[in-house]
């Protein structure tokens, strides 16, 4: 793999419920809504559970994904390709926090920084 190691923790703050933050995460239907600048696959499950991998394309870089940990408040994602590590969320009564370590050419953490913003912005948008 090329590219340098990266290593980036966020939490941050949402006004939302820990059901609504859930559901955003782990209901690809939700999780298409606000993930910005990439394209999911056609199917997938109302619902990721353990054992489920799935490729997701930013532009020309492809991130096979393959869901290792799913908890009432965690999801642990394995990934490799355009990023060769781990992404793992944890959240709470109006909190999130989003765990990222890997090698990659990607800016890790501006996209990460990035996707927490949008995922802040959507479920503001759909209280």
């Amino acid at each position: 793999m090329l590219g340098r190691f990266q290593q980036s923790q966020i939490r941050i703050e949402i006004a939302a419920s820990a059901d609504a933050i859930h559901d955003s995460i782990l209901h690809p239907a939700q999780l298409k809504k606000w993930l910005l600048g990439q394209s999911f696959p056609p199917e997938m499950p109302t619902e990721l559970p353990p054992g489920f991998e799935f490729t997701t394309h930013t532009g020309p870089i492809s991130i096979h994904h393959r869901v290792d940990v799913v908890k009432p408040n965690c999801l642990r994602l394995l990934l490799s390709g355009g990023i060769d590590g781990f992404h793992e969320w944890y959240w709470g009564e109006g909190w999130i926090q989003s765990r990222l370590e890997g090698i990659s050419i990607l800016p890790l953490n501006l996209g990460q920084t990035l996707s927490l913003v949008s995922l802040r912005q959507f479920l503001t948008a759909t209280k």
